[in-house]
C-alpha cells in the first residue's frame, strides 16, 4: 500500500496538471459502435477512459477521460495534453459510424458529437488550462473535420453560458411526437454564427458544443409519470430559476412508457444529490405521484482523482 502511494506521489509531481474531458456522442443502441469508440479511448496509456454511462432511451453516451496537461511556464496558456489526439480519434469514429438522420432519442442534441465539456481536476489545473485545451480541441473539430463548434463558458471569449446557446439554437425543443428528437434538428445554415467552423450544417454530422467549467455532477432522479407538463413543473421547482437550489440545472426527460426523469447538473460544493432527491420527493407528493431513488451517471471529482492515479500508476 506504502509503494502505491509512493507511485502515486511521483506522478502527481510529474504530472501535477489533471484535466477530465467529458465527451457526449448521440448513441447507444448499437453497442458494437459504443465499443469500438470505447476501444479507440484506451489505446493511449496516458490517457485514461475512466467511465461510461449509456442509456438506452436517451440514445446517448457519455465517455469520461482524464489526462494531464502540460503548460508554457512563461504564458501559462496550455500546450500539450495526450487527451486531444484521443478525442479526436474517437470523435473521427463516431462521426465514420453513425448518421444523424437515422438517430432518434428522448434526450435534446444538435449533433453526433454533442457536447465536450472540460474540468480541471487537480488542484494545479486550472480553468484557464481546461479553457485553452478546450479550444484547441474545438478547432480539431471545427477547421480540421468542418463542423460548427459552439464554445460556452470559460472557453467562449464572454463566458456565454451551454444553456443561452442552447436556447438559441432551439436545442430544448423536440421534433418528434413532443417527446422525441429525430434526424437532423438544426437548419442547413445556422440562425447563429458559430465560434469555430463552417456556418452551413452537415445533416449527417450536425453540431458540436465544446465549453470548460467547474466541475459537475449528473443525478437523475425518476419519477413514475408519462404527464410532460406535471414534470416540468417539477423540474422548474427544484432549479433556480423558479425558487429552488441556485446551482442545479435540470431537464424533464422521458425514460420508458410510464416514467420520466429529472436530470439534474449538481455543484456539490453547494447542493448534494439528498438534497434534490428529498425536494424532488416533496412536490411530487402534491401531485401524488411516486419517485424512485436517484442514481448518479459518474464518478465524483475526488474518486476520478484517485482512480486515475491508480491507473497509471499500476500501467507504469
Amino acid at each position: 500500500m506504502e509503494g502505491k502511494r509512493t507511485d502515486q506521489a511521483k506522478l502527481s509531481t510529474m504530472h501535477p496538471k489533471v484535466i477530465c474531458c467529458k465527451l457526449y456522442i448521440s448513441e447507444s443502441q448499437n453497442g458494437a459502435v459504443v465499443d469500438s469508440i470505447s476501444r479507440i479511448g484506451q489505446k493511449d496509456p496516458e490517457v485514461v477512459l475512466l467511465s461510461k454511462f449509456e442509456d438506452e432511451y436517451y440514445n446517448r453516451v457519455r465517455y469520461t477521460l482524464v489526462s494531464y496537461i502540460t503548460s508554457e511556464s512563461s504564458t501559462g496558456e496550455a500546450v500539450f495534453s495526450p487527451i486531444r489526439k484521443v478525442l479526436l480519434a474517437m470523435i473521427e469514429a463516431a462521426f465514420s459510424a453513425i448518421n444523424l438522420e437515422v438517430h432518434s432519442g428522448t434526450h435534446p442534441r444538435i449533433g453526433v458529437v454533442d457536447d465536450m465539456s472540460f474540468h480541471p481536476l487537480s488542484q494545479a489545473a486550472t480553468m484557464e488550462d481546461a479553457a485553452q485545451l478546450a479550444k484547441l480541441v474545438a478547432s480539431d473539430i471545427g477547421n480540421g473535420l468542418q463542423v460548427p463548434v459552439f464554445l460556452y463558458a470559460a472557453a467562449h471569449p464572454t463566458s456565454k453560458s451551454v444553456s443561452a446557446i442552447r436556447r438559441e439554437l432551439g436545442y430544448y425543443r423536440p421534433n418528434h411526437k413532443g417527446v422525441q428528437w429525430a434526424g437532423q434538428v438544426l437548419p442547413d445554415t445556422l440562425p447563429v454564427k458559430p465560434d469555430v467552423g463552417p456556418a452551413q450544417v452537415s445533416r449527417e454530422r450536425g453540431a458540436t458544443m465544446v465549453g470548460a467549467k467547474p466541475f459537475v455532477e449528473s443525478y437523475n432522479v425518476p419519477i413514475f409519470c408519462k404527464d410532460l407538463l406535471t414534470v416540468r413543473r417539477i423540474t422548474q421547482r427544484v432549479t433556480g430559476r423558479s425558487g429552488g437550489f441556485p446551482t442545479v440545472q435540470a431537464l424533464a426527460l422521458f425514460h420508458g412508457d410510464n416514467c420520466m426523469e429529472i436530470a439534474c447538473l449538481l455543484d456539490p460544493d453547494h447542493v448534494g444529490a439528498d438534497q434534490v432527491q428529498w425536494l424532488v420527493e416533496q412536490i411530487a407528493e402534491e401531485q401524488g405521484l411516486e419517485v424512485d431513488k436517484g442514481y448518479f451517471t459518474d464518478l465524483s471529482k475526488d474518486m476520478m482523482l484517485e482512480r486515475y492515479f491508480e491507473i497509471v500508476s499500476a500501467a507504469d
